[in-house]
């Protein structure tokens, strides 16, 4: 064999070999497309997709910390001064079917008095679909009229139970005709064991709640009734909202079925449940907020009892940036049947996001 024949039989080995490594040359793989995250306008403000899915998310909640002087719903806590800081997150979901959106409600509560370990408390965990909500929420006796006034103790006069379980439904026509159905858990929420002493530790009756309102312009109207099937009794509470654009107000008033008793839906608060002072037959609130610039707003409420509770609450709200409140408040509550009343006072700090 020749040089020459040497040579070219070389390059073709090695042409050869070339070619098989390059056949089973390692091609790096394309990069995953990177998915941003998407807004969902859909539901409000605040939500976006869950990356990969069609659901919407929504996180929320608040930082609060307050310094409290005395109890405005019990004339024998002279405690004085105390502090309390909250932490609460509030995640919501939301996803489009053909009954709908699907939509859920957690929110988790972080209470830090002073003295005291931090306490947990589920504060709402709902499912909601086409009108449907089952869950826990506070009661549609408060939800469906809107609370009370725009103060922090709005309530000294009880106005209804929060916090328990629930079926409810709610509907809407769309034409300012509102109304709504609940069937509330008679084992969780304020009176769940009987507030006058009745056992109901084999109960299996719910509690009902119903209620029907209107609007139309600056007008609102609603009521709303709840029966208590441990105590056999309940109440009426109807209520008047006006918005005159300067200032908006509202008045409401409460009916007991049977004044002498105590029931779910018109109960008492602080020194009042203990010694057994509700409603009696009826109770009235009434109050008003006034918007002075952006960032200030005053608000105002009375109420008063049959049973001749009266209390009334001043605030003002300061928002010196968003999302931040600083809020100052004033209570002055009189029990005329026992003889004893009480001032109180509020200052709040509190950031929401």
């Amino acid at each position: 064999m020749n040089i020459k024949s040497l040579l070219l039989g070389s390059a073709a080995a090695l042409a050869a070999v070339s070619g098989a490594h390059a056949a089973d040359a390692v091609v790096a793989a394309e990069p995953e497309p990177l998915e941003y995250v998407r807004i969902c306008d859909a539901y409000g403000a605040g939500y976006f997709f869950i990356p990969g899915s069609e659901t919407c998310l929504k996180i929320g909640g608040k930082v609060r910390t307050e310094g409290q002087w005395y109890d405005p719903y019990n004339p024998s806590a002279r405690f004085g001064t105390k502090w309390h800081t909250r932490a609460e997150l509030q995640l919501q979901t939301a996803t489009d079917t053909e009954y709908g959106p699907l939509k859920t409600n957690t929110e988790l509560r972080w209470d830090w008095n002073d003295g005291n370990a931090t306490s947990t408390n589920l504060l709402h965990a709902s499912i909601s679909l086409g009108g449907f909500l089952v869950g826990k929420e506070d009661s549609q006796f408060n939800v469906f009229t809107g609370y009370a006034g725009d103060v922090i103790n709005d309530d000294v006069v009880y106005d209804g139970p929060y916090e328990l379980n629930q079926i409810t439904y709610n509907y809407d026509a769309g034409n300012g005709f509102s109304a709504v159905i609940s069937l509330e858990d008679t084992n969780s929420g304020s009176g769940a064991t009987g507030s006058n002493g009745e056992d109901s530790s084999d109960h299996y009756a719910p509690d009902v709640v119903a209620g029907a309102g209107f609007k139309s312009g600056a007008w609102g109207f609603k009521v709303v009734g709840g029966y208590d099937s441990i105590v056999e009794e309940g109440a009426i509470k109807a209520r008047v909202d006006a918005d005159f654009g300067v200032f908006s107000a509202f008045v409401m008033g409460g009916w007991n079925t049977d004044g002498s008793k105590l029931n779910k839906y018109a109960g008492a608060n602080g020194g009042g449940a203990a010694s057994g002072i509700g409603w009696g037959d009826w109770a009235v609130w009434g109050g008003a907020s006034v918007p002075i610039n952006e960032k200030l707003k005053w608000n105002f409420q009375v109420a008063y009892t049959d049973s001749k509770i009266f209390s009334a609450t001043t605030n003002l709200k300061f928002k010196p940036v968003k999302n931040l409140l600083v809020e100052p408040e004033v209570t002055y509550t009189n029990w005329d049947s026992i003889n004893q009343d009480q001032w109180a006072g509020i200052l709040r700090f509190e950031r929401s996001f």
